[in-house]
């Protein structure tokens, strides 16, 4: 259990007995914030020491370093064991933190580099990490999309979660001309992801998909038309979520189960995260916290969110 994250005490507990009784596909799943960002290996070691509860799923971890944190090898294979030791399954949701930052010994960016070698290092196996493993279908099995092992998707009940790669900093969009190779190549690829997941979705007649990533795509927010999008001020940059989040919500509008997206984006002073609905299209972002997400039930109340702390 996520002991540093969540309590569940006697009455909670007969509570989640009655609920696994009534619903066969009743479960729960930890979502690990950027806690690298905050306290490099010793934050995760403690949170996955933590996450011992065999009624856990899986759990998905946020990053595996902070920004001051080397790049190298050394750095990577240490992490890599960290979370091969896991007693859950864990699947690992990169960060901008992991590679967008690096440069090599001459103060030149090596980030594509980097993340290559992430790829290689956390993303080879068709399964989670973790001594327990959780089989996962990853977008590199499609001969177009090879290097993009990072996107996984895979069930537990009737439930279809997926990760997709979009880093916290605008998506790494970069706003000198020329530069920007990377984010239009990955652009390509996360939306035959999206699209590829909400028809398997369909297929399978799952009852709610849930997305993880970094970066806060704001799933939720409204489009401007009419008079309001004529006043509308011309915007200050580009938005480099605005393709995820479009598609996300034209998928959202046609699939008859629940959409949830989750991220690691800050939360103001004092917040708590919490899930804020839009229709059937939720949103969470959970900053640096560890939660607990229990699931049960269909329709409108499928989701449901643990205590968190810092």
């Amino acid at each position: 259990m996520l002991a540093a994250a969540v309590a569940i005490g006697p009455a909670l507990a007969r509570d989640k007995k009655k609920e696994q009784e009534k619903d066969e596909h009743a479960h729960r799943f930890g979502i690990v914030g950027h806690r690298a960002a905050e306290g490099g290996e010793a934050a995760l070691k403690a949170v996955l020491d933590n996450a011992k509860d065999d009624d856990l799923a899986f759990l998905v971890v946020t990053g595996i370093k902070g920004p001051d944190e080397s790049c190298g090898d050394r750095l990577y294979q240490k992490r890599r064991n960290l979370f091969d030791k896991a007693r859950r399954p864990v699947i690992l949701s990169l960060t901008g933190n992991d590679w967008t930052g690096c440069r090599n010994s001459a103060g030149r960016t090596n980030a594509i580099e980097r993340l290559h070698r992430l790829r290689e290092l956390f993303y080879g196996e068709p399964s989670s990490l973790g001594k327990e493993k959780l089989p996962v279908t990853r977008l590199s099995s499609s001969p177009r999309f090879r290097s993009y092992a990072e996107n996984a998707h895979w069930q537990v009940g009737n439930v279809m979660y997926a990760t997709i790669n979009l880093p916290a900093a605008n998506n790494h969009y970069l706003p000198a001309a020329g530069r920007n190779s990377e984010y239009e190549d990955r652009l390509v690829a996360n939306r035959f992801w999206l699209n590829r997941l909400f028809a398997i979705a369909k297929q399978d007649k799952v009852d709610a998909v849930v997305l993880f990533a970094e970066g806060n795509m704001q799933p939720l927010l409204q489009p401007a038309n009419g008079l309001r999008a004529l006043l509308q001020r011309a915007p200050s940059g580009h938005d480099g979520f605005a393709e995820a989040r479009r598609q996300v919500q034209l998928r959202a509008a046609k699939f008859n189960g629940q959409v949830l997206v989750i991220d690691s984006a800050g939360l103001p002073k004092d917040a708590q995260p919490a899930i804020e609905w839009r229709g059937n299209l939720g949103h969470l972002s959970v900053g640096a916290h560890a939660v607990e997400v229990r699931v049960a039930g269909t329709g409108k109340n499928v989701f449901r969110l643990g205590e968190a702390v810092r």
